[in-house]
């Protein structure tokens, strides 16, 4: 990698009639590129592709996640006003939010959400 010696991000090739160059995208410094085996320092060796299982995310409605938890007397659901209600925890926004909290009720089933 080179780094651009007027503000200092990193540089980048692209191919101008036939040469390259490197080319500063914050402050617009180029300069031409004499030795190309920098360019290996660009490619992209290996892409993370994700099955499509991996990016959904799904909650059924009928059965409570294996790492929920049983409250008793502690949280009390806002549609029945029962004290008993699962809980558990999933990260929904990025990491370095902190998770959200689920709570769904034993006895009529509602499902809720709290963020911290």
């Amino acid at each position: 990698m080179v780094f651009c010696p007027k503000c200092g991000s990193v540089m980048y090739p692209r191919e101008v009639n036939g040469k390259w160059e490197l080319f500063c995208p914050r402050c617009g410094y180029t300069m031409p590129l004499e030795d190309e085996s920098i360019l290996e320092a660009y490619r992209v060796r290996r892409r993370v592709t994700h099955s499509p299982k991996e990016k959904i995310i799904v909650v059924d409605k009928d059965q409570v996640p294996a790492t929920a938890v049983l409250l008793k007397g502690q949280v009390r659901c806002p549609k029945c006003g029962s004290d008993e209600v699962y809980f558990w925890m999933m990260q929904t926004r990025a990491a370095d939010e902190p998770p959200t909290r689920f709570y769904r009720c034993k006895r009529c089933g509602y499902t809720w959400r709290e963020y911290a």
